[in-house]
């Protein structure tokens, strides 16, 4: 048998006629990480209540990420544990930090929202997670726990996010999720996105419940059943408050809540409808005051409504959208705070130390211990969301993806150095949402998209990006009557 026949009859078994690769070849591969190490949509966040430096955030596509050190470095907690990224809500139990209870899936539903399986539990730090059902909740927004008894949990679940269900509602368990009672229900159309537990008196309860579907053409938000509810006995009854004196008498949308910690009685709420704004109460919920009317503040309410009163200080309130804002008056007038990304999402205030925080964008999570002044890096957590990835044919070949709510960006699949580092990553055109083609000839050369048609052609050799868009014209707010040529979220680039 001469050389050729015994290639030939070595490599055979490991192919086929088809050019299949044999799959015993694959079973010795391992997944490593290239990064980017760039912040994702994190809609979730918690702080310990007792270790200054410890922190929690859930990514909204990479599970539960933990920080023992103030957010200079973060480690995943959830892997091996958990069967879906998507992470919808995170609390730590005040009586006791080692008990953290998790709600996956989003309820900020975009069109390329990932659903949830129910609520997972942690007794020791994040060390080992036990699932505790719930699966078909989908979308969670929050989980709150009693101040005193870890084991007195609620749930607000939006249910699914494309069509109706049971499985929604607030729950309660009285044996640290072993069991789940549902304590209120509206329909299967309506979920609940809000909770919030009086501070002062922990058996009051106000949630806030929500109508909402995403259909393949549109986003279906607010109407009927939509409201704010209170309980005053732990949820065992509940008493619907939307339409007390003050607040609006039309039909309404998302409601985002809060009470304050340093005075009782008081309640803010921010709330999608016509003649919306930001209203509080000084009596439990009974009469209501009209304060900011600022469109900012409520503007895409379906992605936001998020609203946090200061636990020490009554005048003090955030409320989070594209941009953070805080009042220091009550709630009648707000100004910008300076964060490290925009779309804010959720924010943990220390009730001991209102200074430390820890804030929640899409992109990613950071911290802060004076109050706002300065925030940890976001370059730290590899969370990116990215919508499409692709490579080239360099050698060792690059790849390349668009992140949401960033920037495109390209990383080498092994560096020339030990490690992957900010250094080797570029920005290749186009925005977060495109489709990416290298030349395959050429990979200096590179086509990326975003919405809108917005198209790019980019040189690596001289750095210059020249848009190169179909229409020139930018069709944002238009109707799809009105536009020359109508594109989506993404569209596709071939070469």
């Amino acid at each position: 048998m001469d050389t050729y026949d015994s290639y030939q009859n070595e490599q055979t078994p490991n192919t086929t006629l088809a050019g299949e690769v044999n799959p015993a070849l694959l079973a010795s591969l391992e997944w490593r990480s290239i990064g980017p190490y760039r912040g994702g949509r994190s809609v979730a966040v918690a702080g310990d209540p007792t270790n200054p430096l410890v922190f929690y955030f859930g990514s909204t596509g990479g599970g539960v990420w933990k920080t023992t050190d103030g957010g200079v470095y973060w480690e995943n907690i959830s892997d091996g544990f958990f069967k879906r990224a998507s992470v919808g809500a995170i609390a730590v139990a005040p009586s006791d930090p080692n008990v953290i209870y998790v709600g996956m899936g989003e309820s900020t539903i975009r069109g390329n929202v990932s659903h949830g399986d129910g609520v997972y539990k942690s007794t020791d730090g994040g060390k080992t997670w036990t699932h505790l059902g719930l699966a078909d909740t989908r979308q969670i927004g929050k989980v709150r726990i009693h101040p005193q008894n870890p084991d007195l949990v609620y749930v607000a679940a939006l249910g699914h996010a494309h069509g109706p269900n049971n499985e929604r509602g607030i729950y309660r368990s009285h044996d640290g999720g072993k069991t789940w009672e549902q304590i209120l229900f509206c329909s299967e159309d309506i979920g609940a996105h809000d909770l919030a537990i009086d501070p002062h008196n922990p058996r009051i309860l106000y949630a806030a419940f929500w109508r909402a579907r995403r259909v393949p053409y549109a986003l279906q938000s607010g109407g009927e059943g939509c409201g704010l509810f209170k309980s005053s006995d732990g949820g065992d009854t509940w008493t619907e408050i939307t339409r007390k004196p003050g607040l609006p008498t039309g039909p309404v949308g998302k409601i985002g809540v809060t009470v304050s910690g340093a005075r009782a009685d008081r309640v803010w709420t921010i709330i999608e409808a016509e003649d919306g704004a930001v209203f509080r109460s000084d009596d439990g919920g009974e009469t209501w005051q009209r304060l900011c009317e600022e469109r900012e503040l409520r503007k895409r309410p379906w992605y936001y409504q998020h609203i946090h009163a200061d636990p020490q200080d009554p005048e003090t309130v955030w409320v989070l959208n594209v941009r953070c804002y805080k009042s220091i008056d009550g709630g009648r007038t707000f100004a910008r705070v300076a964060v490290q990304h925009g779309d804010t999402h959720d924010l943990w205030i220390d009730p001991h130390n209102p200074q430390r925080m820890i804030l929640g964008d899409d992109g990613g999570a950071a911290v802060t211990f004076n109050g706002g002044e300065s925030w940890s890096s976001l370059y730290n957590q590899p969370t990116c969301e990215f919508y499409h990835v692709t490579t080239d044919n360099q050698v060792p070949y690059r790849v390349y993806g668009a992140q949401q709510d960033n920037s495109t960006i390209t990383v080498p699949s092994r560096s020339r150095l030990s490690a992957i580092t900010q250094a080797d990553y570029y920005e290749i055109g186009g925005g977060e949402s495109g489709y990416i083609a290298v030349r395959p000839d050429d990979p200096n050369i590179v086509y990326a998209g975003n919405y809108l048609g917005y198209l790019t052609r980019y040189d690596h050799r001289t750095g210059q990006a020249r848009e190169i868009t179909v229409w020139p014209e930018y069709g944002s707010g238009w109707a799809a009557k009105d536009v020359k040529y109508r594109f989506q979220w993404t569209f596709p680039i071939l070469l």
